[in-house]
C-alpha cells in the first residue's frame, strides 16, 4: 500500500509539474505575441517619421546582432548549393516586413495584421480535406472580406502589400521547413538576417532624412527590433520546450487581436463594429481550425502555421 500511495503521489507531483510548465509556456507565449505587437504598434509611430525601410533595416539591425554572435561558418560551407534556400530565406523575410510594416502605415496595425495572417493559415488549410477546414478557410476569407470595406475609405495599395506580406510569410514558412532540414541550428536564419539587410540597407539608406533623427527616434527603432525580433526568437526554444507546436499554433492565431488591441491602444486606430467582428471571425476560425486536428499520425501542416514568426 505504502508502494502504491508512494506511486500515486510521485505521479501526481509529475502532472502538477508539467501543468506548471505548461502554464509558463503558454504564459510566455502570449507574453511574445504582446511582444511582437508592441514592437509593430512601436513600428507605426516611427514609419510615418523615417519610413518603412529605415524601420525594417533597424529591426533586421537588432535581429543580425542578436544571432551572429553565434554563428561561426567554415569557408567551405559557404557555397551556393547548400545555403541557397537561406539566401531565398531572406529575401522573402526582407518582402515580407517591408510590405507589412508599409501596409499597417496604409492600413493601421489591426487590420494588416489580420490580413497577413491569411497568408500561413491558407498554406496550412489547402492540403486539407476535412469539411470543417473548409468552412474555417471560407470563413476567415470572408472576415478578411469585410475589413477590405464597403465604402471605398479602405486604402487599395495597403490591401495589396498586405496581401504580398501573407503571401511572403507562407513563403517564409514553407523555406523555413527546408532550411530546417538542411542548416543546423541557428545557421539558415542568421544567413536570412544578413541577406534580408543587405537587401533592405541600400534602400534604407537612400530613403533616410537624417535631419529627423534624435534620440527618441533610435529608441523607437531599437525598441521595434528588440520587441519584434530579438526578445521573441529567444524565447522561442523555452516554450517550445513546455507547450506542444499546437498550443502555440493556437495563442499565434489569435495574434491579430492582440495587435488591433495595441493599434487602439498605442497608435489610435479605431474600429468599426463591422472590422471588430471581421477580425474576431478569422481569429476564431484559425484556432477552431489548428485546435480541431487529429492527433494521429504525422504532425498536421496547421501546426506549423505558427511555430516560427518571422
Amino acid at each position: 500500500m505504502r508502494a502504491g500511495g508512494a506511486a500515486a503521489s510521485a505521479g501526481s507531483a509529475a502532472r502538477s509539474t508539467a501543468a506548471r510548465r505548461r502554464t509558463a509556456g503558454a504564459a510566455t507565449q502570449l507574453g511574445t505575441e504582446v511582444s511582437i505587437n508592441l514592437g509593430s504598434a512601436l513600428a507605426g509611430l516611427v514609419i510615418p517619421i523615417v519610413g518603412a525601410p529605415v524601420v525594417v533595416a533597424a529591426r533586421q539591425l537588432v535581429m543580425a546582432a542578436a544571432v551572429l554572435p553565434f554563428y561561426r561558418p567554415r569557408r567551405s560551407e559557404l557555397t551556393w548549393r547548400r545555403l541557397w534556400p537561406a539566401i531565398a530565406l531572406g529575401v522573402a523575410l526582407a518582402v515580407m516586413n517591408l510590405s507589412f510594416y508599409q501596409a499597417v502605415h496604409l492600413l493601421g496595425l489591426g487590420i494588416a495584421a489580420t490580413i497577413e495572417f491569411l497568408g500561413p493559415l491558407t498554406l496550412a488549410l489547402v492540403t486539407s480535406r476535412r469539411l470543417l477546414d473548409v468552412i474555417c478557410a471560407v470563413a476567415a476569407g470572408g472576415g478578411v472580406f469585410l475589413l477590405t470595406g464597403f465604402d471605398g475609405t479602405v486604402d487599395v495599395w495597403g490591401i495589396a502589400l498586405a496581401l504580398t506580406a501573407a503571401a511572403a510569410w507562407a513563403a517564409y514558412i514553407v523555406l523555413t521547413r527546408r532550411v530546417a532540414t538542411r542548416l543546423p541550428g541557428l545557421e539558415g536564419l542568421t544567413v536570412a538576417g544578413i541577406v534580408s539587410l543587405v537587401i533592405l540597407l541600400p534602400l534604407a539608406v537612400a530613403t533616410v532624412d537624417v535631419t529627423v533623427i534624435d534620440g527618441r527616434v533610435l529608441a523607437l527603432l531599437v525598441g521595434v527590433g528588440i520587441l519584434s525580433s530579438a526578445l521573441p526568437y529567444s524565447l522561442d526554444t523555452f516554450i517550445l520546450r513546455r507547450i506542444t507546436p499546437r498550443l502555440y499554433a493556437i495563442i499565434t492565431a489569435f495574434g491579430p487581436v492582440v495587435a488591433a488591441v495595441f493599434g487602439w491602444l498605442i497608435l489610435s486606430e479605431q474600429f468599426t463594429v463591422l472590422e471588430v467582428v471581421a477580425i474576431a471571425i478569422v481569429c476564431v476560425a484559425a484556432g477552431t481550425a489548428i485546435a480541431t486536428q487529429r492527433d494521429r499520425g504525422p504532425k498536421p501542416d496547421l501546426e506549423h502555421v505558427a511555430e516560427i514568426t518571422p
